[in-house]
Protein backbone atom coordinates (compact mmCIF):
# COMPACT_ATOMS: atom_id res chain seq x y z
CA UNK A 1 0.00 0.00 0.00
CA UNK A 2 1.07 3.16 -0.75
CA UNK A 3 2.93 5.38 2.55
CA UNK A 4 0.88 8.36 1.48
CA UNK A 5 -2.77 7.24 1.29
CA UNK A 6 -2.31 4.68 4.53
CA UNK A 7 -2.33 7.44 6.57
CA UNK A 8 -4.97 9.33 5.05
CA UNK A 9 -7.03 6.16 5.10
CA UNK A 10 -6.36 6.16 9.45
CA UNK A 11 -7.50 9.79 9.39
CA UNK A 12 -10.70 9.42 8.00
CA UNK A 13 -11.16 6.27 9.73
CA UNK A 14 -11.12 8.27 13.13
CA UNK A 15 -13.03 10.94 11.78
CA UNK A 16 -15.64 8.38 11.13
CA UNK A 17 -15.14 7.11 14.39
CA UNK A 18 -15.73 10.37 16.02
CA UNK A 19 -18.66 11.51 14.11
CA UNK A 20 -20.13 8.32 14.75
CA UNK A 21 -19.50 9.03 18.64
CA UNK A 22 -20.70 12.46 18.38
CA UNK A 23 -24.19 11.13 16.87
CA UNK A 24 -24.18 8.65 19.44
CA UNK A 25 -24.11 11.08 22.58
CA UNK A 26 -26.20 13.22 23.83
CA UNK A 27 -26.41 17.28 23.80
CA UNK A 28 -26.02 17.05 27.85
CA UNK A 29 -23.20 14.41 27.43
CA UNK A 30 -21.50 16.87 25.21
CA UNK A 31 -21.79 20.00 26.94
CA UNK A 32 -20.64 17.89 29.98
CA UNK A 33 -17.29 16.92 27.63
CA UNK A 34 -16.82 20.19 26.57
CA UNK A 35 -17.00 21.47 30.54
CA UNK A 36 -14.72 18.69 31.99
CA UNK A 37 -11.93 19.47 28.50
CA UNK A 38 -12.23 23.19 29.65
CA UNK A 39 -11.78 22.01 33.37
CA UNK A 40 -8.71 19.45 32.70
CA UNK A 41 -7.10 22.21 30.46
CA UNK A 42 -6.43 24.21 33.96
CA UNK A 43 -4.63 21.45 35.89
CA UNK A 44 -1.36 22.62 34.15
CA UNK A 45 -1.49 25.91 33.96
CA UNK A 46 -3.53 28.42 34.80
CA UNK A 47 -3.88 32.41 34.70
CA UNK A 48 -2.07 32.79 38.47
CA UNK A 49 0.95 30.70 37.35
CA UNK A 50 0.96 32.71 34.01
CA UNK A 51 1.02 35.64 35.85
CA UNK A 52 3.49 34.93 37.86
CA UNK A 53 5.57 33.24 35.03
CA UNK A 54 6.04 37.28 33.37
CA UNK A 55 6.59 38.54 36.81
CA UNK A 56 9.55 36.27 37.34
CA UNK A 57 10.54 37.09 33.59
CA UNK A 58 10.46 40.52 33.98
CA UNK A 59 12.34 40.86 37.24
CA UNK A 60 14.87 38.34 35.94
CA UNK A 61 15.22 40.47 32.83
CA UNK A 62 15.42 43.71 35.06
CA UNK A 63 18.11 42.23 37.23
CA UNK A 64 20.48 41.18 34.71
CA UNK A 65 20.16 45.08 32.66
CA UNK A 66 21.09 46.58 35.90
CA UNK A 67 23.63 43.84 36.96
CA UNK A 68 25.02 43.19 33.79
CA UNK A 69 24.98 39.73 34.56
CA UNK A 70 22.63 37.66 32.49
CA UNK A 71 22.57 34.74 35.36
CA UNK A 72 19.80 36.88 36.73
CA UNK A 73 18.10 36.69 33.40
CA UNK A 74 18.59 32.87 33.28
CA UNK A 75 17.38 32.64 36.94
CA UNK A 76 14.48 34.28 36.40
CA UNK A 77 13.42 31.77 33.78
CA UNK A 78 14.11 28.66 35.74
CA UNK A 79 11.98 30.55 38.57
CA UNK A 80 9.11 31.25 36.39
CA UNK A 81 8.96 27.86 34.62
CA UNK A 82 8.81 26.44 37.74
CA UNK A 83 6.10 29.11 39.53
CA UNK A 84 4.20 28.05 35.95
CA UNK A 85 3.44 24.60 37.02
CA UNK A 86 3.68 24.78 40.60
CA UNK A 87 0.83 26.75 41.51
CA UNK A 88 -2.85 26.00 40.68
CA UNK A 89 -6.14 27.26 41.78
CA UNK A 90 -9.46 25.16 42.12
CA UNK A 91 -12.83 26.85 41.64
CA UNK A 92 -15.21 26.91 44.92
CA UNK A 93 -16.94 23.51 43.39
CA UNK A 94 -13.74 21.76 42.64
CA UNK A 95 -11.71 19.65 43.92
CA UNK A 96 -8.12 18.55 42.91
CA UNK A 97 -6.75 15.19 43.54
CA UNK A 98 -2.93 14.93 43.63
CA UNK A 99 -1.20 12.10 43.04
CA UNK A 100 2.62 12.03 44.27
CA UNK A 101 5.18 9.45 42.00
CA UNK A 102 1.87 7.99 41.20
CA UNK A 103 0.64 7.63 44.79
CA UNK A 104 -2.72 9.30 46.34
CA UNK A 105 -1.22 11.70 48.09
CA UNK A 106 -5.02 13.97 48.83
CA UNK A 107 -7.48 16.63 47.75
CA UNK A 108 -6.50 19.98 47.61
CA UNK A 109 -8.71 22.81 46.57
CA UNK A 110 -10.84 25.07 46.54
CA UNK A 111 -8.71 27.90 45.94
CA UNK A 112 -4.94 28.66 45.48
CA UNK A 113 -2.14 26.16 46.64
CA UNK A 114 1.39 25.05 45.41
CA UNK A 115 2.76 21.87 44.03
CA UNK A 116 6.09 20.06 43.08
CA UNK A 117 5.72 19.79 39.56
CA UNK A 118 7.38 16.66 38.17
CA UNK A 119 6.83 14.85 41.46
CA UNK A 120 2.80 16.03 41.99
CA UNK A 121 0.41 15.60 40.01
CA UNK A 122 -3.10 16.31 39.56
CA UNK A 123 -5.28 13.69 37.82
CA UNK A 124 -8.22 15.74 37.51
CA UNK A 125 -10.10 18.50 38.41
CA UNK A 126 -13.54 17.23 39.82
CA UNK A 127 -16.71 19.10 39.59
CA UNK A 128 -19.03 18.02 42.43
CA UNK A 129 -21.73 20.53 41.64
CA UNK A 130 -25.34 18.78 40.69
CA UNK A 131 -24.83 17.72 37.20
CA UNK A 132 -27.42 16.59 34.78
CA UNK A 133 -27.74 14.11 32.29
CA UNK A 134 -30.31 12.64 29.41
CA UNK A 135 -30.89 9.25 28.48
CA UNK A 136 -32.92 7.80 26.03
CA UNK A 137 -33.97 3.87 25.42
CA UNK A 138 -34.71 3.82 21.77
CA UNK A 139 -37.18 1.03 20.52
CA UNK A 140 -37.35 -0.58 24.14
CA UNK A 141 -40.21 -3.45 25.04
CA UNK A 142 -42.72 -2.51 27.57
CA UNK A 143 -43.81 -5.69 29.34
CA UNK A 144 -46.77 -6.09 27.30
CA UNK A 145 -44.05 -5.92 24.11
CA UNK A 146 -44.76 -2.42 23.22
CA UNK A 147 -41.70 -0.77 21.59
CA UNK A 148 -41.42 2.97 23.08
CA UNK A 149 -38.87 5.77 23.01
CA UNK A 150 -38.00 6.55 26.39
CA UNK A 151 -36.37 10.56 27.44
CA UNK A 152 -35.24 10.74 30.88
CA UNK A 153 -33.12 13.29 33.06
CA UNK A 154 -30.38 12.18 35.51
CA UNK A 155 -29.54 14.45 38.28
CA UNK A 156 -26.42 13.54 40.15
CA UNK A 157 -23.45 14.86 41.88
CA UNK A 158 -20.26 13.80 43.08
CA UNK A 159 -20.13 13.50 47.10
CA UNK A 160 -16.31 12.17 47.24
CA UNK A 161 -14.10 12.91 44.61
CA UNK A 162 -11.62 10.78 45.66
CA UNK A 163 -13.72 7.76 44.76
CA UNK A 164 -14.67 9.11 41.71
CA UNK A 165 -11.44 9.25 39.96
CA UNK A 166 -9.77 6.04 41.13
CA UNK A 167 -12.76 3.67 41.62
CA UNK A 168 -13.58 3.73 37.89
CA UNK A 169 -11.93 5.05 34.76
CA UNK A 170 -14.60 7.60 33.46
CA UNK A 171 -17.12 8.52 35.93
CA UNK A 172 -19.02 10.25 33.14
CA UNK A 173 -19.95 7.42 30.85
CA UNK A 174 -20.56 5.10 33.72
CA UNK A 175 -22.82 7.19 34.80
CA UNK A 176 -24.53 7.77 31.46
CA UNK A 177 -24.55 3.99 30.41
CA UNK A 178 -25.87 2.88 33.92
CA UNK A 179 -29.03 5.43 33.60
CA UNK A 180 -29.56 3.88 30.15
CA UNK A 181 -29.23 0.18 31.09
CA UNK A 182 -31.25 0.98 34.20
CA UNK A 183 -34.09 2.97 32.33
CA UNK A 184 -34.32 -0.02 29.74
CA UNK A 185 -34.50 -2.58 32.53
CA UNK A 186 -37.38 -0.55 33.99
CA UNK A 187 -39.39 -0.34 31.18
CA UNK A 188 -39.02 -3.86 30.58
CA UNK A 189 -40.50 -4.28 33.95
CA UNK A 190 -43.75 -2.25 33.18
CA UNK A 191 -46.90 -1.88 30.96
CA UNK A 192 -47.35 0.26 28.56
CA UNK A 193 -50.07 2.25 30.91
CA UNK A 194 -47.82 2.66 34.13
CA UNK A 195 -45.32 3.96 31.52
CA UNK A 196 -47.87 6.74 30.68
CA UNK A 197 -49.35 7.05 33.63
CA UNK A 198 -47.39 6.57 36.73
CA UNK A 199 -43.91 8.54 35.45
CA UNK A 200 -42.99 9.99 39.17
CA UNK A 201 -42.82 6.48 40.54
CA UNK A 202 -40.68 4.75 37.64
CA UNK A 203 -38.42 7.96 38.64
CA UNK A 204 -37.97 6.65 41.92
CA UNK A 205 -37.36 3.22 40.96
CA UNK A 206 -34.62 4.43 38.17
CA UNK A 207 -33.29 6.74 41.30
CA UNK A 208 -32.80 3.71 43.68
CA UNK A 209 -31.72 1.41 41.15
CA UNK A 210 -28.90 4.74 39.96
CA UNK A 211 -27.59 5.13 43.78
CA UNK A 212 -26.86 1.83 44.47
CA UNK A 213 -24.58 1.14 41.46
CA UNK A 214 -23.36 5.18 41.94
CA UNK A 215 -22.28 4.97 45.45
CA UNK A 216 -19.41 2.73 45.91
CA UNK A 217 -17.99 5.48 42.76
CA UNK A 218 -18.47 8.31 45.52
CA UNK A 219 -21.33 9.69 43.28
CA UNK A 220 -24.79 10.17 44.43
CA UNK A 221 -27.92 9.77 42.01
CA UNK A 222 -30.59 12.76 43.62
CA UNK A 223 -33.48 12.54 41.30
CA UNK A 224 -34.63 10.64 38.07
CA UNK A 225 -37.96 12.34 35.89
CA UNK A 226 -39.47 10.35 32.51
CA UNK A 227 -39.62 13.48 30.17
CA UNK A 228 -41.35 11.54 27.32
CA UNK A 229 -42.46 8.76 26.79
CA UNK A 230 -42.88 8.09 22.69
CA UNK A 231 -45.44 5.00 20.86
CA UNK A 232 -45.80 4.36 17.45
CA UNK A 233 -47.57 6.46 15.31
CA UNK A 234 -50.20 3.04 14.55
CA UNK A 235 -50.41 2.76 18.26
CA UNK A 236 -50.72 5.93 19.09
CA UNK A 237 -53.88 6.36 16.41
CA UNK A 238 -55.47 2.95 17.78
CA UNK A 239 -55.34 3.97 21.12
CA UNK A 240 -56.56 7.86 20.20
CA UNK A 241 -59.42 5.96 18.27
CA UNK A 242 -59.99 3.47 21.37
CA UNK A 243 -60.13 6.43 23.89
CA UNK A 244 -62.58 8.07 21.55
CA UNK A 245 -65.09 5.07 21.32
CA UNK A 246 -64.97 4.93 24.85
CA UNK A 247 -65.85 8.20 25.36
CA UNK A 248 -69.18 7.93 23.10
CA UNK A 249 -69.78 4.65 24.87
CA UNK A 250 -70.02 6.78 28.45
CA UNK A 251 -71.85 9.72 26.78
CA UNK A 252 -74.42 7.33 25.20
CA UNK A 253 -74.89 5.52 28.59
CA UNK A 254 -75.15 9.35 30.69
CA UNK A 255 -77.50 10.53 28.25
CA UNK A 256 -79.62 6.72 28.80
CA UNK A 257 -79.53 7.51 32.47
CA UNK A 258 -80.82 10.68 31.52
CA UNK A 259 -83.36 9.72 29.87
CA UNK A 260 -84.80 7.72 32.84
CA UNK A 261 -84.51 9.93 35.02
CA UNK A 262 -86.41 12.09 33.14
CA UNK A 263 -89.32 9.86 32.61
CA UNK A 264 -88.94 8.90 36.22
CA UNK A 265 -89.64 12.86 37.04
CA UNK A 266 -92.72 12.75 34.32
CA UNK A 267 -94.02 10.04 36.13
CA UNK A 268 -94.39 12.06 39.45
CA UNK A 269 -95.36 14.55 38.08
CA UNK A 270 -98.52 13.24 35.76
CA UNK A 271 -99.43 11.38 39.56
CA UNK A 272 -99.92 14.41 40.92
CA UNK A 273 -101.22 16.73 38.46
CA UNK A 274 -103.87 13.29 37.91
CA UNK A 275 -105.95 14.16 40.59
CA UNK A 276 -105.74 18.20 40.88
CA UNK A 277 -106.82 19.76 37.55
CA UNK A 278 -106.70 23.10 38.63
CA UNK A 279 -102.95 22.18 39.00
CA UNK A 280 -102.96 20.86 35.76
CA UNK A 281 -104.62 24.30 34.56
CA UNK A 282 -102.52 26.37 36.29
CA UNK A 283 -99.76 24.89 34.29
CA UNK A 284 -100.56 25.12 31.36
CA UNK A 285 -101.46 28.99 32.14
CA UNK A 286 -97.81 29.17 33.37
CA UNK A 287 -96.58 27.61 29.74
CA UNK A 288 -98.20 30.05 27.32
CA UNK A 289 -97.40 33.09 30.08
CA UNK A 290 -94.01 31.79 29.75
CA UNK A 291 -94.37 31.18 25.64
CA UNK A 292 -96.29 35.10 24.54
CA UNK A 293 -94.40 37.06 27.27
CA UNK A 294 -92.13 38.56 24.32
CA UNK A 295 -93.69 40.77 22.03
CA UNK A 296 -94.55 39.42 18.35
CA UNK A 297 -94.98 35.93 19.22
CA UNK A 298 -97.16 33.52 18.26
CA UNK A 299 -98.07 30.28 19.94
CA UNK A 300 -100.43 27.58 17.98
CA UNK A 301 -102.58 25.48 20.42
CA UNK A 302 -103.89 22.52 18.90
CA UNK A 303 -107.61 22.10 19.72
CA UNK A 304 -107.33 18.53 21.37
CA UNK A 305 -105.20 20.47 24.34
CA UNK A 306 -107.41 23.52 24.16
CA UNK A 307 -110.20 20.99 25.67
CA UNK A 308 -108.05 18.62 27.53
CA UNK A 309 -106.63 21.37 29.46
CA UNK A 310 -109.90 23.46 30.16
CA UNK A 311 -108.29 26.21 28.16
CA UNK A 312 -111.09 27.37 26.13
CA UNK A 313 -113.28 28.45 28.67
CA UNK A 314 -110.50 30.40 29.92
CA UNK A 315 -109.96 32.41 26.87
CA UNK A 316 -113.94 32.90 26.46
CA UNK A 317 -113.78 34.50 29.84
CA UNK A 318 -110.75 36.56 28.79
CA UNK A 319 -112.44 37.80 25.76
CA UNK A 320 -115.52 38.76 27.01
CA UNK A 321 -113.34 40.82 30.40
CA UNK A 322 -111.44 42.57 27.41
CA UNK A 323 -114.90 43.78 25.79
CA UNK A 324 -116.75 45.00 28.24
CA UNK A 325 -113.67 46.93 29.56
CA UNK A 326 -113.81 48.39 26.17
CA UNK A 327 -117.67 48.94 25.94
CA UNK A 328 -118.05 47.49 22.57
Amino acid sequence: MNPVIFPRLTEKIQEARAAAESRRSTPSERRQRKSEQDIQARRYVNGVSFLAFFLSLLAGIAAAVATQSPAWFVGGILLGVYLLFALKVANQWERAVVLRFGKFQGLKGPGFFALIPVVDQITQLVDQRVRVTDVSAESALTKDTVPVNVDAIVFWTVWDAQKSVLEVADYLDAVALSAQTALRETIGRHMLAEMITERERLGKQLQTILDEKTNPWGITVQSVEIRDVKIPPDLEDAMSRQAQAERERQARIILGTAETEISARFVEAGDAYKDHPLALHLRAMNMLYEAIKEKGSMVIVPSSAVETMGLGGLSGMTALAQKNQTGV
